[in-house]
């Protein structure tokens, strides 16, 4: 079975919270949506963190080369 992509990851963990959220399941059906969410979570985290990895920022050096370097994340964050 294919992992599904990133949006539609996000968007049947975002189905499972508003469920959870609802507070109108059993606990068997609410801990299962849990479990499903973890796992949906895990998987944008991995998505997200192989496209920080990828991203690059291009450069142009003062002879005018351009090169790349890794994207700042840190600078990012703050």
């Amino acid at each position: 079975m294919k992992e599904p992509s990133f949006e539609d990851a996000l968007s049947a963990l975002e189905k499972i919270v508003a469920k959870l959220e609802g507070g109108e399941l059993k606990l068997d059906e609410s801990l299962a949506l849990f479990e499903k969410g973890i796992a949906l979570s895990r998987t944008c985290r991995e998505r997200l963190d192989a496209a920080e990895r990828r991203i690059e920022i291009l450069s142009r050096s003062a002879d005018g080369e351009l090169y790349t370097k890794d994207l700042d994340t840190d600078a990012l964050r703050d």
